[in-house]
């Protein structure tokens, strides 16, 4: 099979199975921008915005992404070489594979480079919706008190006079300002991390720089810039050198970054929206007045659930959420804490049966095909685990429930972040606390790991 690299030359070159985008490229205009552009953002977001384009529609909402860290300059070089094109694969239980070029996300700016780029790509009146999927520790709050930390390295400098600007803080504040003061309305600011309340969340972030910076200021982006919560769903595991080689050997295609995906997706959002929005309902998403039931769903069960099995899993000597899914103990330990700990908190779902909800989701974590990592999954605990499992387990110390599961898999924590497995083999810990964590794991007062108020409060 020939072996086609993919950039925009190359599209009608490309496998006849494979498809690529049917709208003109050249024709669509940005109106989002994406901070954050990383495999879920392109296997979620930008997929419902091609699907728009190929039916003729939304095509002035096309993406510009933004790499904000250091870090993003590869996936900066990769967006540059292929025209901002990439293949979304989605692998089905059942060992099929569907492949498709996705044509949605249309420039991109690496703001480490040039931040007035990205400041001016916000503050054009083409933008009306800026996006967020900087990870659930990208908002600089304490994860107990939801407040701003206005001491971070990087927000100090962002408040200096004519600084560089380096966090997303920064570039959001910056480009509102100066929208304000040529008379366009502020964007909408839509945050797409697994966090509860991530409206909510955000619109205390940013507001909370604005007001380091200027009071009054603070108080216009808590009143005037619409932050919508959402709830985002869908599994997509770290792109591997064995995905881009099945790319090739399958289809032909040579995809620098590819994404790998399920096929479940789903996207809840609260529609409100101050300078319009896509007809993003015509593709499946679900616009809906309060998405609080959705989101308190899918954290309890789905993103909690995956601590459940990786903590403990992962001290076993297991590597993949499907090998623990299918371990008859973790199985056992999973669907106890989804009947009889996470499902108790929750009121009812607009929609959804929560019984077959849960189902469906071991199914998704039992999937061999999707292959993805335990250690994926335990990477920046401290952020995850405060917002996953957490309310679950004081919603349940509130009313008396069930929390035997939730402590042990805290317990499994702390014994993880030592650094080995039970037979001793070495384990990654990929986390920003983790100095702090391992000093706590390591003391003989068995409550020193729960007594961080900054991750806990007052759960010892």
């Amino acid at each position: 099979m020939p072996v086609t690299p993919l950039a925009a030359p190359f599209l009608r070159s490309l496998n006849a199975q494979i498809p690529t985008p049917s709208y003109d490229r050249s024709g669509v205009r940005a109106g989002i921008v994406h901070l954050g552009v990383g495999g879920f953002h392109r296997a979620h977001q930008a997929m419902y915005l091609d699907r728009l384009m190929a039916e003729g529609k939304a095509l002035d909402w096309g993406i510009c992404g933004v790499g904000v860290l250091p870090a993003d300059r590869a996936m900066a070089e990769v967006m540059a070489a292929q025209d901002c094109l990439f293949t979304l694969v989605v692998k089905h239980p059942d060992g099929s594979t569907d492949a498709r070029v996705i044509g949605s996300i249309v420039d991109y700016l690496f703001a480490p480079d040039d931040p007035e780029a990205v400041v001016a790509r916000m503050a054009d009146p083409a933008t009306r919706i800026v996006s967020l999927t900087v990870t659930e520790g990208g908002y600089n709050a304490s994860a107990v008190t939801g407040e701003f930390d206005g001491s971070n390295p990087g927000v100090v400098n962002d408040l200096q006079p004519g600084a560089a600007l380096r966090t997303s803080f920064g570039l959001v504040v910056e480009a509102l300002v100066r929208r304000r003061d040529r008379g366009i309305a502020p964007f909408a600011v839509v945050s797409c991390d697994n966090i509860p309340h991530n409206g909510d969340l955000a619109r205390n972030s940013y507001a909370g720089f604005a007001e380091l910076r200027d009071p009054v200021l603070g108080e216009w982006v808590r009143r005037e810039v619409p932050f919508p919560n959402s709830m985002v769903d869908r599994i997509t595991p770290a792109t591997t050198d064995d995905d881009r080689a099945e790319l090739v050997a399958r289809f032909g295609v040579e995809d620098r970054w590819p994404v790998v995906c399920e096929p479940w997706t789903q996207w809840v959002m609260e529609d409100s929206f101050s300078c319009g929005r896509p007809p993003l309902e015509d593709v499946g998403v679900q616009l809906v007045d309060d998405v609080v039931p959705y989101e308190l769903m899918k954290l309890r069960l789905l993103n909690a659930g995956h601590q459940v099995l990786a903590q403990p899993g992962r001290l076993a000597g297991l590597e993949y959420v499907h090998e623990a899914c299918g371990d008859p103990l973790f199985r056992r330990l999973l669907e106890g804490y989804l009947d009889e700990e996470a499902a108790p908190t929750l009121a009812p779902v607009p929609g959804i049966d929560l019984g077959d909800y849960q189902a469906e989701l071991v199914g998704r974590f039992a999937s061999p095909v999707i292959a993805d990592t335990l250690d994926r999954i335990r990477a920046q605990a401290s952020d995850r685990i405060p917002q996953f499992l957490l309310p679950v387990l004081r919603a349940n110390l509130a009313t008396g429930g069930e929390i035997r599961r939730s402590v042990a898999v805290l317990a499994a924590w702390a014994r993880a972040v030592q650094g080995t497995d039970d037979d001793g083999r070495p384990i990654p810990l990929t986390d920003s606390r983790a100095d702090a964590l391992r000093a706590r794991a390591g003391s003989d007062d068995p409550l020193a790991f729960v007594a961080e108020r900054d991750l806990f409060g007052d759960l010892a």
